[in-house]
């Protein structure tokens, strides 16, 4: 199977680049199956969760079970292997180090006539995590969503994880947990985990805001509970997109557009864009090599047969036009001077500079998060950072001479919006 080679030029355009481009960042099905789920635990609670952790996992539990146990916890520490361990650590160290560089500080200026403005910053007080499990344990994704809220200081963390027939979760993934900061975790994924955290249970407290990345369902079911919770952002399949040039070897470009074309949900997109016909067929060539070596066959063929492109623009300057209006989740620079172009992108959600920075670093270790915007939605959000947990409030601390000195301008927008409470508010200070 070969990927197809399609030229591009911002003039002429191209319906294939077109329709790549225009992906959906939702799905009708999945709407409709996260509104009737929600409706049935925010009135039924724990019965509705067992019932659907029951029809779309297989999981046998109960309201008693949902929950794990200190001693799985003890259990699962003891059984991962010191070198996943030694991984783990290390990744937390650095996704912690970049969040505590990334806080934003408390600060004020004074105002004209002696007083203070400023912002302070306050971690929320619960939150969740949602952690995919179905396919594969995501331990980073553990590790890049609840290291960042406890960094900010918020007390309690819930995660939520499927696990299957068995009711049991990977250890590696429970070791990863515990490692992040969370204090509560629970055996239930897909829409039924989102309902569990923005409505809770009887037994379980709802959180304050719902962060981490899903398949379409859980990310239809997030959209659904905004506004009784906060969100992070549409963190759905996951994409690649590659800007590259003559330079680049075609054997890195062709490893890094599979590497996000073997997460499972058949929505993957992996883009590449290039002022070079001669590296496009390389990497086409390296492609097919490439992929019969990959343990997950049928998911990187699907992402290939239909969501994968390789697109000969005129010259980098275009591309990087057409890269732009991809807004990839993951955008890759393998250029000649690739930090020249760095601050020529527009959108996107995390951006690799130069052929030592592959996106997979930023996946299991660099220090950003991974839980980023896809669907093109990098045009609108940004990544998660340390600062998605806390309350931002401004603060403003006038003196008597401010007051009296901002008075006349209170009083004028008072009269142009017929609010002349407000006015009144201000004015009776003085008389």
């Amino acid at each position: 199977m070969k990927v197809r080679i399609e030229s591009w030029t911002r003039k002429k355009g191209s319906r294939v680049v077109s329709r790549f481009l225009q992906r959906p960042a939702f799905d009708t099905a999945a709407e409709s199956a996260a509104r009737k789920v929600l409706k049935a635990i925010r009135s039924n609670g724990n019965a509705a969760v067992v019932a659907y952790a029951r029809e779309f996992d297989g999981a046998e539990l109960t309201p008693g079970t949902l929950r794990v146990k200190r001693a799985e916890i003890a259990r699962a520490r003891d059984r991962v292997d010191a070198r996943i361990k030694s991984a783990i650590r290390e990744s937390h160290k650095r996704v912690t180090a970049f969040a505590r560089k990334g806080m934003k500080k408390d600060w004020q200026m004074p105002s004209p006539r002696g007083g203070t403005l400023g912002e302070q910053f306050k971690p929320l007080e619960r939150v969740g995590v949602y952690v995919p499990g179905g396919a594969a344990p995501l331990a980073s994704t553990a590790l890049m969503t609840a290291t960042l809220a406890k960094v900010a200081g918020v007390p309690e963390i819930v995660g939520c994880t499927p696990c299957g027939p068995g009711k049991k979760v990977d250890p590696v993934l429970l070791y990863a947990m515990e490692t992040a900061g969370v204090t509560e975790m629970y055996k239930v994924g897909g829409i039924q985990a989102i309902g569990l955290m923005a409505y809770g249970t009887q037994s379980i407290a709802p959180v304050q805001k719902i962060v981490g990345p899903g398949g379409t369902y859980v990310t239809a079911a997030k959209r659904q509970v905004y506004g009784d919770v906060a969100l992070d952002m549409v963190a759905g399949p996951s994409e690649i997109a590659i800007l590259a040039d003559e330079t680049a070897d075609p054997r890195y470009v062709a490893a890094d557009l599979l590497s996000q074309a073997e997460h499972g949900t058949g929505h993957e997109k992996a883009l590449l864009v290039t002022s070079s016909e001669r590296l496009a067929k390389a990497v086409q060539g390296e492609l097919e090599a490439q992929a019969a070596l990959l343990s997950r066959q049928d998911c990187v063929r699907a992402v290939m047969k239909k969501g994968m492109l390789l697109v000969v623009a005129p010259n980098l300057d275009e591309g990087i036009e057409l890269i732009n209006d991809f807004a990839a989740e993951h955008l890759e620079l393998m250029v000649r001077e690739p930090k020249s172009w760095l601050k020529r992108v527009r959108a996107a959600g995390a951006v690799f500079v130069g052929a030592w920075s592959p996106e997979c670093v930023g996946d299991f270790v660099a220090g950003p998060s991974h839980v980023l915007p896809t669907g093109g939605t990098a045009a609108l959000f940004s990544g998660l950072t340390v600062d998605d947990f806390r309350r931002r409030s401004s603060f403003i601390a006038f003196t008597r001479a401010d007051l009296l000195d901002v008075v006349p301008v209170v009083e004028t927008f008072g009269e142009v919006e017929g609010l002349d409470g407000h006015a009144r508010s201000a004015r009776i200070r003085f008389e």
